[in-house]
C-alpha cells in the first residue's frame, strides 16, 4: 500500500516529477514530461505497478528528510540499530533527462536493499532488460528505454531488478537512472556528484533571488520552488499538480488527473511570481497562455496541456486499484469541454496585471483583447459549469459572472490608460450591468449573503473573492455578511473552509471531499481586508502548521482524519500561500493589485489594504 500523501516529497527537473517516499521508494514518475504515461505507478497501484526502492533491510528507528536549502535536493536519513546513512534524491535540469539517488554512509554501518521495478504505460507494461556494454542495466518497451548505473551488484529476480549491500561510514554510493528512445544509443553516463554540484547551483541560483516576506521567508521560498519544479520550462506552463486521481475521499470517485495547465491560476500565479521578482517566469507564463487561447474566444478552453494542447480525452486505467483502493484511475480530463465563463475574466486579468508589471501587451494580445470582450458581452448571461467544474446542470454562478465583470472592469481601466476613452466608457457601462444583475439576483436578501448561483440559498467558497478582485469593498456589509455566514456553514475544525455545503447535491457527483486549501487561504485574505489582522496570522500559521514536514501541500485536507487529501503537491494551494505570507507582510500587496473595489476610491482602497507587521505584531 502507498503512504500517506503527505509522506511523500517531490523532487524534479522542470519538466516532470517524482514522488520519493518516507521509505526510500519512488512510487511515482511520469517520463520524459509531467503528461507522460508513468513507469513507476505503485502510488495508485501496488509494487508490481512500478518504484524504485532503496531502503534499510530492516526497519529503520527514526526517518527524517529535508530539502538541501534554496533547493529541490532531498535528503532522507535512516537511523538504524547498526548505523546512520542518508540517502540524496534529486533530478538534473536541463539537458538530458536524468534522476541522481546517492547514498552515503555517516555512522556505523546499514545494510540496505533495492528494488527497481519498471512497468511503463501506467505500471502494465513489463520492459525487455538486459545488460549494456558498460554495465548498465537497459528496460526497453516500444519507444522508451530506461537505464540504470550503479556499481552496486544487481540481478534480476521474480521480474523485478534487485540487490542488497552494505554501507560503512564515509563510503557513498550512486545511482544514476537515465531516461531515452529505445530506437536510439542508450542515454550517456553522467557522474552523479557532478550533477549534484549543478543541481544544487541551479536551484540556489533561481531561489536566492526571493526576498524577505517578514517571519514567512522560508515557507514562501519552499512554495516558489515547488512552483518552479511544476512549471514546464520548455514553454512555461504550469500543471496543477503533478499527480492524477488521488482522491478527495478515501474510497471516494472524486479523482481527476491534474498534469495539465488550468487558465483560472493565472492571475494569481502571475501575481505571486510577480512581486516577488520573478518575470522572467511570469512572462513566459504569459506567452504560454497566449499561444494555448490562439484565435476563437468562443473556443477558449479552461485547461490546456502543458504543450498548449486541446484535446484532453478522459479516460480510466482499470488495471490500477487506486490510491488506498480508491478507483478509477483517470487519465485526461473531461473538464476541457466544459463552459467555463469565469476563466475569461481570469485571462483579461492576468493580462491587465502582467501590464501592471511591465509585461506588456503583445500584438497578439492586443488582438486578442476585443475579440474576447465582445464574445464575453453576450456570453455572461448564460449558464456555465462554474469554478468547481460541476458534472451537474449549469447554472449562473456567482462567481462566474464576478469574474465576467473583472473582465471589463480591467477593459475599461486599460482603454482609459491608453486615452481610449470611447471604448473605456463602453466596457465601463457592460461591466456596470453586470454589476447591476449580481447585486441584484445573486444576493439572497432573505438570508442577507451573496449565494452559490442566481435563485440559490447555497453558500459557496468562491464569494470570498469578490472583495479580493475588486467588485465590493470588504468594509460592504454585504460582504461581510456573506463571510461570517461563509464562517458559520462552510468553515470546520476553524481551520477549513469547505468549498460548498456537503448537502449541495447539484455538481454531478456522490458528496464527500476533504475541504479545498486555497479556499482557506483566501479567508486569510478577506480577514487582511477586513482589518482583522490577528484572526488572519492566527488562521494563516495554523495553515502553514498543516504543510508536510518538507514543507508541501495537498489539494485538499481531512480534518477529521488528520491526513492530507488530493493531488500533490497542488500549485493552487502554494499560489495562496504565498499570496497570504505577501499580504501580510507587506504594505503594498496583490489583494490591493487586483483591482480598486466598485464604488470605492483608489485611496480608500488601498488605506483598507496596508496590512504590516508592526500592525499585526500588536
Amino acid at each position: 500500500m502507498a503512504l500517506r500523501i503527505e509522506d511523500y516529497a517531490m523532487i524534479g527537473d522542470c519538466k516532470t516529477v517524482a514522488l520519493v517516499g518516507r521509505s526510500g521508494s519512488i512510487d511515482w514518475l511520469c517520463w520524459p514530461r509531467f503528461d507522460a504515461a508513468a513507469c513507476f505507478a505503485a502510488l495508485l497501484g501496488e509494487s508490481g505497478n512500478g518504484r524504485w526502492l532503496i531502503a534499510p533491510k530492516g526497519e529503520p528507528i527514526e526517518t527524517t528528510r529535508h530539502y538541501r536549502s534554496g533547493t529541490l535536493v532531498l535528503e532522507t536519513e535512516f537511523r538504524t540499530t547498526t548505523g546512520t546513512a542518508t540517502l540524496v534524491d534529486f533530478m538534473t535540469p536541463g539537458d538530458g533527462v536524468n534522476l541522481v539517488r546517492i547514498l552515503i554512509g555517516k555512522h556505523g554501518r546499514v545494510d540496505f536493499r533495492t528494488e527497481f521495478v519498471v512497468r511503463f504505460d501506467y505500471g502494465t507494461t513489463v520492459p525487455w532488460v538486459s545488460r549494456l556494454d558498460d554495465g548498465g542495466i537497459s528496460a526497453i518497451a516500444g519507444p522508451e528505454r530506461l537505464v540504470l548505473r550503479t556499481a552496486t551488484p544487481l540481478h534480476g529476480e521474480d521480474l523485478k531488478t534487485v540487490g542488497e549491500f552494505t554501507l560503512e561510514a564515509g563510503q557513498s554510493i550512486p545511482f544514476v537512472l537515465s531516461y531515452g528512445s529505445s530506437f536510439q544509443a542508450p542515454p550517456p553516463a553522467i557522474g552523479a556528484f557532478n550533477a549534484l554540484k549543478r543541481t544544487e547551483e541551479f536551484w540556489r541560483g533561481w531561489s536566492d533571488r526571493c526576498p524577505a516576506v517578514g517571519p514567512w521567508t522560508e515557507a514562501v521560498k519552499r512554495s516558489l520552488i515547488t512552483l518552479k519544479a511544476l512549471t514546464y520550462a520548455p514553454t512555461g506552463a504550469i500543471v496543477a499538480a503533478p499527480t492524477t486521481s488521488l482522491p478527495e475521499l478515501i474510497g471516494g470517485i472524486r479523482n481527476w488527473d491534474y498534469r495539465f495547465c488550468w487558465l483560472r491560476d493565472a492571475t494569481f500565479a502571475l501575481l505571486g511570481l510577480m512581486h516577488l521578482g520573478y518575470f522572467d517566469e511570469a512572462r513566459a507564463w504569459r506567452d504560454w497562455l497566449l499561444r494555448a487561447v490562439a484565435g476563437s474566444p468562443q473556443q477558449v478552453q479552461i485547461v490546456y496541456g502543458i504543450g498548449g494542447e486541446r484535446w484532453l480525452p478522459e479516460m480510466t486505467v482499470p488495471w490500477l486499484a487506486g490510491y488506498e483502493r480508491s478507483p478509477p484511475v483517470r487519465v485526461g480530463n473531461a473538464a476541457y469541454q466544459q463552459l467555463q465563463l469565469d476563466v475569461l475574466g481570469e485571462v483579461a486579468d492576468a493580462m491587465f496585471h502582467a501590464a501592471k508589471g511591465g509585461i506588456g501587451l503583445t500584438d497578439r494580445g492586443r488582438a486578442l483583447r476585443p475579440l474576447m470582450l465582445e464574445y464575453l458581452a453576450s456570453a455572461w448571461r448564460e449558464p456555465d459549469q462554474g469554478i468547481w467544474e460541476v458534472r451537474g446542470e449549469r447554472q449562473h454562478f456567482v462567481h462566474s459572472k464576478v469574474m465576467a465583470w473583472v473582465a471589463f472592469d480591467r477593459a475599461a481601466k486599460e482603454f482609459a490608460t491608453e486615452g481610449s476613452t470611447e471604448a473605456a466608457r463602453h466596457w465601463r457601462e457592460v461591466a456596470d450591468e453586470i454589476h447591476t444583475d449580481v447585486c441584484e439576483r445573486g444576493f439572497n436578501r432573505d438570508l442577507g449573503t451573496f449565494v452559490q448561483a442566481y435563485g440559490s440559498k447555497q453558500l459557496d467558497a468562491g464569494l470570498l473573492l469578490i472583495p479580493l478582485v475588486g467588485f465590493l469593498p470588504a468594509s460592504d456589509q454585504r460582504v461581510q455578511s456573506t463571510v461570517r455566514a461563509i464562517e458559520r456553514r462552510l468553515l470546520i475544525q476553524d481551520d477549513f473552509i469547505l468549498r460548498y455545503e456537503r448537502a449541495n447535491h447539484s455538481d454531478g457527483l456522490p458528496p464527500g471531499e476533504g475541504a479545498f486549501l486555497a479556499c482557506s487561504f483566501w479567508l486569510v485574505d478577506n480577514y487582511i481586508l477586513q482589518g482583522r489582522y490577528s484572526e488572519a496570522r492566527r488562521l494563516f500559521d495554523r495553515l502553514l502548521s498543516r504543510c508536510n514536514d518538507v514543507g508541501l501541500l495537498a489539494e485538499e485536507y481531512d480534518p477529521f482524519a488528520g491526513r492530507m487529501l488530493g493531488n500533490f503537491p497542488q500549485a493552487y494551494s502554494h499560489v495562496g500561500l504565498i499570496c497570504c505570507a505577501l499580504n501580510l507582510s507587506r504594505e503594498t500587496s496583490p489583494l490591493e493589485a487586483r483591482g480598486t473595489p466598485q464604488g470605492q476610491s483608489a485611496q480608500a482602497a488601498q488605506t483598507e489594504t496596508v496590512p504590516n507587521l508592526d500592525r499585526l505584531s500588536r
